[in-house]
Formats: structure tokens, sequence, C-alpha cells
């Protein structure tokens, strides 16, 4: 069993429409603070061991200018890395899968003997697959990540229960991993509504993205 609603409500998540580099880009975010330090928190982000246990294997380089891959999923190049200093750290990296790159960059700050966690994910609006955001929204990249940031937390313990990576595939399909995607998706429809979306548009793209990772009908 897991905590599904302490998870869900546990994380902040953000979309807004920017210019990067000249360019529109859709910009998400999610949030989580989990209760171990900045270094302990900053090898669970990026060690193959510690990555392994709650997110993919992943394979590579994972240095400044390298090269990873995350199995079964995206491959990329480390852009940025700066290892815990002075209560922060952060790297960035691109995200390139099924042809399209994007950017993602992962931010730590120390509060206290806890550790505040956020995800930006960058992508810019001419490279997104022909009708993936107007059939899906924010939930098609964002429910992912609050799946990646349940891995996290589980590992972390910021949340009760156990599942390990191996079995997130199944565990989707479930009451209680079907109670998960519908509470992320409808998470990222409000985010979606916050950033100026018609509710009746954003909730559609919620049941769309609910149906796509749980092969159910909302």
């Amino acid at each position: 069993m897991v905590d599904i609603q302490n998870q869900l409500s546990a994380v902040t998540r953000g979309l807004s429409f920017e210019d990067r580099d000249g360019e529109p880009a859709h910009v998400q975010t999610l949030e989580q603070t989990y209760p171990a330090g900045l270094a302990d928190v900053w090898e669970a982000v990026t060690t193959p061991e510690r990555i392994a246990r709650w997110f993919l294997p992943i394979t590579g380089d994972l240095r400044l200018g390298g090269q990873y891959q995350l199995e079964g999923n995206a491959a990329g190049t480390v852009l940025e890395c700066a290892p815990p200093a002075e209560g922060t750290a952060r790297y960035r990296i691109t995200w390139e899968f099924g042809g399209d790159v994007s950017w993602v960059t992962v931010r730590l700050a120390a509060e206290d003997d806890s550790t505040r966690f956020t995800l930006e994910h960058v992508a810019r609006a001419a490279d997104l697959p022909e009708g993936m955001w107007n059939t899906y929204g924010p939930g098609a990249t964002g429910v992912g990540w609050d799946g990646g940031l349940l891995g996290l937390g589980l590992h972390l313990g910021a949340v009760e229960g156990s599942l390990s990576p191996q079995e997130a595939e199944a565990w989707a399909v479930t009451d209680e991993g079907k109670r998960f995607y519908r509470g992320a998706a409808d998470g990222w429809a409000a985010a979606q509504v916050a950033a100026g979306a018609d509710p009746a548009v954003a909730a559609r793209a919620a049941d769309a993205t609910y149906g796509f990772y749980t092969g159910s009908d909302a």
C-alpha cells in the first residue's frame, strides 16, 4: 500500500508559457520537500545506483558534458552540474526522446534537515508532437514526472509504502495505481486552469491523460 493522497498533496505543480531563447515554450514545474539532507538527495538524483532504485536504470557519464541513457526512455547530455555548496545544488540536462529535444533542470535547496526538490521541464511549443497538447495538455509529461516524484518520495521516506520501478507498470492498472494517476491528472488540470485554460478543456485533457496512463475510461 502507498499513501497516495499524501504524495499527491505534497507536490506543487506549475505551468507557464514563456519565450526561451526567442521561441515560445511550455514550462512545467514540480516541487516537493523530502525528509533527507541535501547531500543524500543529491546522491539519490545523480548516481546510477540510486537512480535505478527509484526511477529507471541509467547508463553513461553523469558528469558535465557527459551523455546518459535511461533504459527504455530518454537520453541526453549533462549541460550544467553544480554539486551541493552553500545549501543548494542543481543540474541541467537535455531530454531527448522520440526525436524531440527538451530541457530538464533539477534544483535542490536545504531546509533544516529536509531538502526542497524542484524539477523544471521546458519544451519548445513548435517541437510538441502534433495534437499532443490539444489532447493531453500538460498531463502528458507532467503525470510521468509525478510518478518519478512518487518513486523518489518512497525511496527517501517522504511517503509510506513500497513500490519498486519494476512494479510500476503493473501497479498503474491496480485500483491504487488508478487513484494515483487520476489524482495526478486532475492536479495538472488544475495547473492548466491556473495558467488560463478553460476548465472544460483542462478536464477533457485530464481524462485523456488518465486513460493513457492506465488504459481506463475516466
